[in-house]
Formats: structure tokens, C-alpha cells, sequence
């Protein structure tokens, strides 16, 4: 783990060095600790997001004090990443299903990809454990992970420039489902009616970071 400076009053967590546990796990596991912490006062931050590879504290009053128990903590997450990795995407605590209707138009290549049938994509998209690794793009846009690296998938090579709200997809390692209406290169393979974002909402997004996701064939 790298700490560096962002302004002066935040830190990035960089967690792109090589190690046994993938990035995704890592980040997941520093996310958790460091809600804990903060939830039990620990740490004082306004914003803790995290990214691919990264972690962002905002809103540091003392970002040097913080550097130094994030480098204590630091002897300690990765014993938690170890358990969840050899766990899988098991997940704990909130579980979202999200009933999906699985017509898209990308279907039949995600099969050829994957070197099975339509409905074995199905079969292993509704049978995943999925977890909300970060939020971007757009407002509420979950990147899911769960699938098996080998299993990664090419964006297309030219975006829609119209992809409708709802849009579940797959590029990359993720699976994400698309908040509102928007460009988008990823491979559709279904929608669903799930309102994913909702600025009246508290919180707004739908499916935050951490949370447990489980699709279902609607």
C-alpha cells in the first residue's frame, strides 16, 4: 500500500502493487475497515470512496496523524482480504436482488466470449454473488464484481450513444446496470425496472459500495 497526498485535506490509498489478493478484494477490505473505524470514531473523514485499485479519505482535519494509522492499520486489513478472498464473493450484510429481464442484444456475444450458450451465461450470471466494488461513470452506477477473471469481456469498439435506463451489462471484470439514460460501450444483457439513483433518497444511490448483489432471472 502507498499513501499519497491529494490537496490538503485527503489521502489516496494506492493498492496497485502485485500481491496474491486481487485489487478488488483489497479495496473492499480496506472500505470495510475503515467505515468500521470510522463509525466507531476512530478515523474522521467526510467521504471514504472507493475506486479501482484506490481509496480516496476526503475531508482529513489531520491527514499526517491519519497517514500514520493508516500505516498501523495497514498490518491488519490484508489478513482480512486473505479471509474474504478465500471466502469468494460471498459477501455480509446487505443483500439486493435485482430482477432482470435478460433480453439484451449483446447476449449472443457474451456466450461466444465465454465459449457457451445463452442460456449458460444466465445460469452464471443469476447464480453469482456479485459485490458493489465502487460507484461511477454516472450517479449510481455500480461496478459489480464476482465473475471470474477469465471471464472478462471486451467493450465494444465503437458506444451506443444511447444506452436506456436500467441496462444491465458486462465489460472488463464487471457487471454493472446503468442508473439513467447515457452512452455506453459495455455488452447488454438484460434490464431491469430497479430505480438505482434518486437524488431524494437517502442514501441516493441504490447500491453502494459493499453491498451484496444477486440478479434474478424477472
Amino acid at each position: 500500500m502507498r499513501i499519497r497526498p491529494v490537496g490538503a485535506h485527503a489521502l489516496l490509498l494506492d493498492l496497485t502493487a502485485p500481491t496474491d489478493v486481487p485489487e478488488a478484494v483489497l479495496v473492499e477490505a480496506w472500505r470495510a475497515e475503515l467505515w468500521r473505524r470510522r463509525e466507531q470514531g476512530e478515523l474522521v473523514a467526510v467521504e471514504i470512496v472507493p475506486a479501482a485499485g484506490t481509496v480516496l479519505l476526503d475531508g482529513l482535519p489531520d491527514p499526517i496523524t491519519t497517514a500514520e494509522r493508516l500505516t498501523q492499520w495497514a498490518s491488519v486489513v490484508p489478513n482480512a482480504a486473505t479471509v474474504r478472498h478465500g471466502e469468494g464473493e460471498r459477501g455480509d450484510g446487505t443483500e439486493v436482488v435485482v430482477p432482470v429481464e435478460f433480453d439484451g442484444p449483446d447476449l449472443p456475444a457474451v456466450a461466444e466470449h465465454w465459449g457457451v450458450d445463452v442460456p449458460a451465461v444466465l445460469c452464471r450470471l443469476t447464480s453469482t454473488r456479485f459485490r458493489v466494488a465502487f460507484c461511477g461513470f454516472a450517479p449510481g452506477f455500480p461496478y459489480l464484481t464476482g465473475l471470474p477473471a477469465e471471464l472478462a469481456l471486451p467493450r465494444l469498439a465503437t458506444p451506443r450513444p444511447r444506452v436506456p435506463a436500467g441496462s444491465v451489462a458486462l465489460a472488463g471484470p464487471y457487471a454493472g446496470i446503468y442508473p439513467g439514460a447515457s452512452p455506453g460501450g459495455w455488452l447488454l444483457v438484460g434490464r431491469t425496472d430497479l430505480v438505482l439513483f434518486d437524488v431524494h433518497a437517502d442514501p441516493p444511490s441504490r447500491l453502494g459500495p459493499g453491498t451484496s448483489v444477486r440478479m434474478a432471472a424477472a
